[in-house]
């Protein structure tokens, strides 16, 4: 039976200190998260963040392969999972075994992977991506290259729209971006005519053709910013809006609900982002590998050289 300090954040603070750890959270986690986080952002700025700094340890609150990215970028740090169970439906849409295979049979084709996706898979490829630099990347690689895009359809087609780049999918897919409700986000839009609708591009191409701003995850964050006292129907993982309010306090924000299999709308968090707490961040801190739901991560060294060298030269290019 786990016991929590009366301030759990002021314990928090303590521990860190105390170790000399940082603590980094993505957009999608509990504000809660945010507040307390040393730094804030997508997987990869975090992971540059981390790495600059002369902090022993990393306590990463994001899902696993963003913890993986940190420990390739920083080998020598120790890296913190609050729940190791916090995975991710992209990564999982794509398992080393069947890509390799998949891989094979298009030999001439480079593999260029998007970043949410294991350091197994990873190691299978060329140039890794983020939405943000795909599109300079992919423009970048000679026309009469074949391409192999994994592991998210979805950005994969959006790519092709806009670099004019037929590219071979990978038949993967995030599950808060694909449930997505085009019906419900058709009544936001009518009920709030006024708003400007904004996209991550992992979203099925049915809900992009609606979006006024399509982009990454600071992007989005840039053009809330940009447009102050604006509305905004949001479709990405709805935590980011805290970060939205605070950048664009007068705004107003809207987040696109799905509709289950039974009618039912629910709103359209992350499953695995929020297996992530205030408590189990705390218990990473008292406890480390003993901890109840969290864990320090390992990686064999042979793999994360592997997986370094396709990051490497997503960093030379873009």
């Amino acid at each position: 039976m786990n016991s929590f300090p009366q301030n759990l954040e002021q314990e928090i603070i303590r521990l860190k200190k105390e170790q000399n750890a940082i603590i980094l959270a993505h957009f999608y986690q509990e504000p809660e998260i945010q507040d307390i986080a040393d730094f804030i952002g997508d997987s990869l700025d975090l992971s540059r963040k981390a790495a600059a700094t002369d902090a022993d340890t990393i306590i990463f609150c994001g899902v696993k392969f963003m913890a993986e990215v940190a420990k390739i970028l920083s080998p020598k740090k120790r890296v913190l999972i609050p729940d190791l169970k916090a995975g991710c439906s992209l990564e999982d849409s794509c398992q080393p075994i069947p890509f390799a295979e998949f891989k094979k049979k298009h030999p001439k084709a480079i593999v260029v992977t998007y970043i949410n996706c294991s350091a197994e898979i990873k190691a299978l490829s060329d140039i890794i991506v983020t939405s943000s630099n795909a599109k300079k990347i992919i423009e970048l690689i000679p026309t009469d290259q074949e391409i192999i895009f994994a592991p998210d359809q979805h950005l994969g087609r959006y790519l092709e729209k806009i670099t004019g780049r037929k590219m071979i999918l990978w038949n993967g897919s995030c599950v808060v971006h694909e449930q997505f409700s085009e019906k419900e986000l058709v009544k936001l839009i009518a009920n709030h005519p006024q708003a400007k609708v904004i996209a991550h591009p992992e979203c099925p191409e049915s809900l992009l053709s609606h979006a006024h701003h399509i982009g990454s995850t600071s992007s989005l964050l840039k053009f809330a910013q940009e447009n102050q006292g604006e509305e905004f129907i949001v479709l990405t993982e709805p935590h980011i809006i805290h970060q939205m309010t605070q950048k664009n306090p007068t705004g107003k924000f809207y987040d696109c609900p799905f509709v289950d299999k039974a009618g039912c709308t629910l709103c359209n968090t992350c499953p695995y982002m929020q297996l992530n707490t205030l408590e189990k961040l705390y218990l990473i801190l008292r406890d480390g590998n003993k901890a109840q739901f969290g864990g320090e991560l390992q990686m064999e060294e042979a793999l994360r050289i592997k997986a370094e060298a396709p990051l490497r030269k997503m960093l030379e290019m873009s």
